[in-house]
């Protein structure tokens, strides 16, 4: 009777024994799966994130390059030795735009005419595809005042159509007769820039002016590239132009 049970207790021993071995190579493969699967996570997330790297690279580049570079498609103010060289992307519809324009207006004026910076405003646009036509409208009458009146006029008028900036819920309240009578406001000659505004002859100087946005990776408005490199210092509209003033003085 007690071999009988040694012989009981030691198959129960074995049996427990193997299941223990059995638990632990189970366990060893949960943990090179899951293993397994976090490496890969790993290896996604990072070709994922080299592949946002070198995109943001390529397009800092883009945007370095274009804030490098003279454009034909805008109104500068400042002189070409300043210190330091300021490009701002600007559609007239964006309200974001209006706001930073509000903000900047005078001090980027003071700070060009004191030598410290040359401002370059590049209107295109960029909301016409949800908004209706106004960008194209208000950027082609730009465009029109650039080319008939000179460039001091069209800064008053681009300074004006933000100043008078319709909102985006209903950008045809601003009629092409109110961007004649903002032109001639701004100093233009009615005769000048009545026909141009009212039958989009700028329209091309849009289209390029746009593409050479995209071109430049601009994505949004507006796009602020300060000496070479974009400028994001705020997390509000009224924050980045309250830094961006205070980078120039």
């Amino acid at each position: 009777m007690a071999s009988s049970n040694s012989k009981k207790a030691a198959r129960t021993q074995k049996a427990a024994a193997a299941r223990a071995e059995q638990q632990r190579r189970e366990q060893r493969r949960r943990m090179l799966t899951i293993g397994g699967v976090v490496l890969a996570m790993l290896v996604i997330i990072g070709g994922i994130l080299a592949i946002t790297l070198n995109e943001q690279s390529k397009k800092d580049e883009k945007l370095a390059a274009a804030g490098s570079a003279a454009s034909s498609y805008g109104v500068t103010i400042g002189p070409d030795d300043a210190p330091h060289d300021l490009v701002i992307y600007e559609d007239f519809l964006c309200p974001y735009c209006g706001e930073l324009e509000k903000r900047t207006r005078d001090d980027l004026t003071e700070l060009a005419a004191a030598g410290n910076v040359q401002v370059e405003y590049r209107p295109f646009d960029l909301l016409s595809g949800s908004f209706g036509d106004y960008p194209i409208r208000a950027t082609n009458a730009f465009a029109v005042v650039l080319d008939e009146s000179g460039s001091d006029v069209a800064k008053q008028f681009h300074d004006l159509l933000f100043e008078n900036q319709p909102s985006e819920q209903n950008p045809d309240a601003m009629t092409d007769d109110d961007l004649v009578d903002l032109a001639v406001e701004a100093g233009a000659d009615e005769a000048d820039v009545r026909p141009g505004i009212e039958d989009l002859a700028m329209e091309d100087w849009v289209t390029e002016a746009t593409q050479e946005a995209r071109d430049a990776g601009v994505s949004g408005t507006p796009t602020v590239i300060l000496d070479g490199e974009q400028f994001t210092d705020g997390r509000t509209v009224d924050e980045l132009a309250d830094n961006l003033v205070a980078a120039l003085q």
